[in-house]
């Protein structure tokens, strides 16, 4: 069995003179660096600032025409804001003409419950009820065609 307990060691810190001495060495090839990425970047920079009215202008249209495409065919864009506004012109008119309708079967069941010359003209009508004295004539029903005796006529 290995009973070992885990110390870790003791770091000793650097004076703060060997501290200030390692920074400046290193210092100087961080400038060196520096020096040489902007040397190597300085013409492209060059170039890039030359043409900045143009880059600018450019990413303004690109936004512009997205934004266009965003608002007229996106989620919730034009294209889709017309057909539901259809969608509603419809529904409007339909909820109207059942409102209508509703209108005119609560008229019908109004004159059946209090109209007496409406509830004679049903019960004539459906019933074939009459006043005593009057003679109801009613004529057939036509008869309903029928189909043809063999299978050749209808082929």
């Amino acid at each position: 069995m290995d009973f070992r307990i885990g110390i870790p060691k003791i770091r000793v810190l650097p004076s703060a003179e060997n501290r200030l001495r390692t920074l400046t060495e290193g210092a100087d090839h961080a400038e060196a660096w520096a020096a040489r990425a902007h040397a190597k970047a300085e013409p492209a920079l060059a170039q890039i600032y030359g043409r900045r009215r143009r880059i600018a202008s450019t990413a303004a249209a690109v936004i512009a025409v997205w934004l266009f495409v965003h608002v007229m065919l996106g989620a919730n864009g034009m294209v889709v804001y017309r057909t539901k506004r259809a969608e509603y012109k419809d529904l409007q008119n339909q909820i109207d003409r059942l409102q209508k309708e509703n209108a005119q079967y609560s008229d019908q069941i109004d004159q059946l419950k209090t109209d007496p010359r409406r509830i004679e003209k049903e019960a004539r009508e459906q019933f074939h009820y009459a006043r005593p004295g009057e003679v109801i004539y009613v004529s057939p029903q036509a008869p309903a065609p029928q189909p043809p005796a063999n299978h050749s006529a209808s082929k």
